[in-house]
């Protein structure tokens, strides 16, 4: 019924287009085959009512076979249903915290530590998260994956809380291979604002990748970086690296600093994306295959029986 089939997700309706050139093939068929053939016009009188509709036999064949390539095409279009359906806007950013541990975020300017004061107002950021897809990458002399992007806030808190200056042996500031490990967690997922918020208070000193090389990366793929010098003025790297990407640079010499910055961040990082959601997602297609079999079966069944030539000679 047209009913049903409006109903219906077509998944590759392009099939359905074949539905409509169908019938032209039988056209051009006739055309062709009509004109190439010897007509003989009988006079039957009275029998003339039982030759039509003996002439009508001729078409059963050409039905079952029309029904049967039309199933299919249905069936090729992959009908589905979703029982559940929820669609609608939602704010949502996916972003990556960057947490510099290097031996100099043991300064005590900010209070307890440089690193302490930035996982509380990290921890601080996350209470208001509802939809964003945070995740967590550290780095001293190389960069290192805490936690992939998330929404479960609650295992990314106990990650920041286990954050130390003991994870990464290696020492230095590996600030652009920190870049680039956030880039790869970032570069491939759908939503329309991803950034990175790098907090750091050195200058690169390791790693194999410049700053300015992976702020050009990640330009490349629509992230924008946020950058945040703690306990300094100005850090010309950081602040190139943002500026490249899109993004802003930050100097927080305070905890009060920190906290302000994260705020600004948050409200030039909300963005509307549509979300939409099907859940038990039902095929059909099956329905329409098994109807194509049994059609094309009994057309070409019928084509070896003698409806396949009445009233051909």
């Amino acid at each position: 019924m047209p009913s049903i089939l409006q109903n219906f997700v077509w998944d590759s309706p392009f099939y359905l287009y074949l539905i409509l050139v169908f019938p032209f093939l039988f056209v051009l068929r006739w055309l062709f085959r009509g004109n190439s053939k010897r007509k003989l016009n009988l006079s039957l009188g009275e029998q003339n009512a039982t030759f039509f509709y003996q002439s009508l036999l001729r078409f059963v064949v050409p039905v079952f076979l029309s029904i049967g390539i039309i199933c299919l095409c249905l069936s090729l279009a992959r009908p589905q249903k979703a029982l559940q359906a929820e669609e609608g806007l939602t704010e949502g950013v996916n972003l990556i915290l960057v947490l510099d541990i290097s031996e100099s975020m043991k300064a005590t300017d900010l209070k307890p530590t440089r690193l302490d004061a930035a996982k509380d107002v990290a921890l601080q950021f996350l209470e208001n998260r509802q939809n964003d897809k945070v995740g967590l990458v550290i780095f001293a002399g190389e960069a290192k994956t805490m936690c992939p992007l998330t929404s479960d806030y609650g295992i990314l808190e106990t990650y920041l809380n286990q954050v130390s200056w003991d994870l990464i042996s290696s020492s230095g500031t590996a600030i652009g291979d920190a870049l680039a490990t956030s880039i790869n967690r970032l570069r491939d997922t759908p939503s329309a604002s991803k950034a990175i918020i790098l907090l750091s208070d050195g200058d690169n000193t390791a790693g194999t990748l410049a700053p300015s090389s992976a702020a050009e990366l990640a330009k490349s793929f629509g992230i924008r970086i946020y950058t945040i010098g703690i306990g300094r003025r100005f850090n010309k790297i950081l602040r190139e690296a943002s500026l490249e990407s899109s993004g802003s640079y930050y100097a927080a010499e305070s905890k009060e600093d920190l906290a302000s910055i994260f705020e600004n961040i948050d409200n030039l990082e909300r963005t509307l994306f549509e979300k939409s959601k099907l859940t038990d997602l039902r095929d059909y297609y099956y329905i329409y295959l098994n109807w194509a079999i049994f059609f094309l079966l009994v057309s070409f069944f019928l084509k070896n029986t003698f409806l396949g030539n009445a009233l051909e000679d």
